[in-house]
């Protein structure tokens, strides 16, 4: 398989972050950004499109993790392992 039929994988994560009176903040996940082959831009995949318009990238990593777990905690969800391999 060639590089270009390899798939690509996300490195930022999309989210909402919606402002709570006395509470924390909550960072709404609402989708992924795919960098492109030369390295100049993202695809960003939206499942949902906030309607103050505003959406906050962050890279994947242990921080987004972070974020994730803690909103799911906060709202009695229980979190999931990450499928990313």
């Amino acid at each position: 398989m060639s590089d270009k039929d390899q798939p690509r994988q996300p490195t930022h994560r999309a989210y909402s972050v919606i402002r709570r009176d006395g509470q924390d903040d909550y960072w709404l996940n609402v989708g992924l950004a795919f960098p492109h082959k030369d390295g100049g831009g993202f695809n960003i995949m939206l499942q949902a499109f906030p309607l103050d318009g505003k959406i906050v990238c962050r890279e994947i990593g242990e921080d987004t993790e972070y974020v994730d777990q803690t909103n799911a905690k906060q709202n009695g969800i229980k979190s999931r392992p990450s499928r990313r391999r």
